[in-house]
């Protein structure tokens, strides 16, 4: 027995030492390989290894204490901080912008309540893309987090996208919405953008510029500074005061955000839980409903889906919309409990052909001013065939709006053209079709005006009436043989295809 148990003691003492062996050389070289020299500038603040499969520690990013801390965030602050991977800007205009927005605190404060709807998604989209968790606070600088915000460049959303950029990126911009102002399809689009401009200059603070400035730009101030032997970093380029003040506006907001003490701000709080779930609507159906069902005001269910300009969702151009995540179960259940039928009060027409707003509201059912106000129709316009008007859903129509018309429906004008009463004195072998081709007039409307059949001719000298456009009915008196009308044929103007009989009842 002792002969065993002295034998079973040196096992161990030798599996000990197999356990305690010094790396490998290929050990070594796999650390030398990810030292902190050869890795992206980080910041100085800790960082964060994105959601996915851990690598490896160096033993020299162990003794630089740059380790990915295992511990859950106690906030989404917490959660942003560690991600911090971009350089930090050290410039004077960085002092400067502190101190603006340590000055208003009330401004900090507002903005990051309204913040607190969107930044868990943001940073959720950031971490799985392996970007820099600081772009989470760019929407602070685009647009304070407000998603309705509009630059008086035509830029809208909360990542300020110009039209033509979002269409390059997606984003629908009809009559019945605008996801420029989407919180999914919008941070989607931003993401993209900035990912492709740092692949195209290698440099966040460049590839910021760009966001603000436009690539073309960016590029072109490069290129002037390599002609002339300059530098061509952020800080070397000469560039507009607001994009010279883009990156370091941001830099501030990090470091306010790193630190909030130092500048004595206080940060809301903001959960490291998820504000707003995905719904899945499979009808049309009104705003209204969607906020009753879901047992929250309609302001803010706007505030989660800002893209929705209409009072109704169309399930074909949006299947999803966003609601608070308690509030999701809610609307889920009590929609449930509703037996099928008919979820849209409105629907969507396509006009047939030109006409004025009064022929529109009277086909539709509805009145002028109602109809103007739901499809933002201004003054003195007509309405051009084809155009998508939201109008009333009465119970017949059975069928929701088709994908087609959801995804491109526009709402186009012209202007209402304004006629006046008009005499003209025939000339020799005047007929009413010749009088018709002088004035680019139907002969028809001219042989009714004038109660006379299409074939008809008149005597050298007769007056002829006529309705002619205002800038028209000038030139055609000054070319009548005779002087002014009378003031009893001098009518007030009237509308696009008026006639006298219809002047006289109104």
């Amino acid at each position: 027995m002792k002969i065993l148990h002295i034998a079973g003691l040196a096992c161990a003492l030798w599996l000990t030492g197999c356990a305690t062996t010094g790396p490998s050389q290929g050990s070594a070289a796999s650390a030398a390989q990810t030292s902190p020299t050869d890795a992206p500038t980080r910041s100085t603040h800790t960082p964060v290894i994105p959601n996915g499969p851990l690598s490896p520690i160096a033993a020299a990013q162990a003794a630089s204490g740059q380790v990915a801390s295992l511990s859950t965030p106690a906030d989404l602050w917490d959660r942003i901080r560690r991600g911090f991977a971009m350089p930090d800007l050290q410039h004077e205009l960085v002092q400067d912008r502190e101190q603006w927005y340590a000055a208003r605190p009330d401004y900090m404060q507002r903005m990051t309540e309204r913040s607190s709807k969107y930044l868990f998604h943001i940073v959720e989209e950031l971490e799985r893309r392996g970007m820099p968790t600081e772009l989470a606070l760019l929407p602070y600088i685009e647009s304070a987090f407000n998603p309705q915000a509009v630059s008086s460049a035509k830029a809208a959303g909360m990542w300020q996208f110009m039209p033509a950029t979002g269409n390059y990126f997606d984003l629908k911009q009809n009559a019945f919405r605008d996801d420029r102002r989407d919180v999914l399809a919008s941070t989607r689009a931003a993401l993209d953008y900035l990912q492709k401009l740092y692949n195209m200059f290698g440099d966040w603070h460049l590839a910021l510029a760009a966001y603000n400035w436009g690539e073309g730009s960016v590029g072109r101030a490069i290129a002037r500074n390599q002609k002339q032997g300059l530098g061509t970093s952020y800080t070397d380029l000469n560039m507009p005061a607001e994009t010279r003040m883009y990156v370091p506006k941001l830099q501030a907001v990090k470091n306010i955000v790193a630190n909030p003490e130092a500048f004595r701000t206080e940060l809301p709080l903001i959960e490291n839980h998820p504000y707003f779930q995905t719904v899945d609507i499979t009808h049309d159906i009104d705003v209204a409903l969607v906020a009753q069902l879901a047992g929250i005001r309609e302001d803010d269910f706007r505030a989660l889906n800002p893209s929705f300009n209409k009072p109704v969702i169309l399930a074909a151009g949006t299947p999803q919309i966003l609601l608070p995540w308690d509030n999701a179960k809610v609307f889920q259940r009590n929609l449930d409990a509703r037996r099928d039928g008919q979820y849209a009060s409105w629907t969507v027409w396509s006009v047939p052909a030109t006409m004025t707003v009064a022929e529109a509201a009277q086909r539709a059912g509805m009145s002028e001013n109602d109809l103007r106000s739901v499809n933002n129709i201004p003054p003195r316009m007509l309405i051009k065939a084809g155009s998508a008007l939201m109008i009333p859903r009465s119970s017949a129509i059975r069928q929701d709006v088709s994908p087609h018309l959801a995804d491109n429906g526009q709402v186009a004008f012209s202007p209402e053209i304004v006629t006046r009463r008009t005499t003209v004195r025939a000339r020799k072998g005047e007929t009413v079709a010749s009088i018709a081709r002088r004035y680019k007039l139907a002969a028809s409307a001219v042989a009714d005006w004038n109660d006379v059949r299409a074939s008809a001719a008149f005597k050298v000298g007769q007056q002829v009436i006529v309705y002619l456009p205002v800038r028209q009915a000038g030139p055609a008196r000054k070319a009548a043989a005779s002087s002014a009308p009378s003031k009893k044929s001098a009518s007030a103007p009237t509308r696009r295809g008026g006639t006298p009989s219809k002047v006289k009842r109104r």
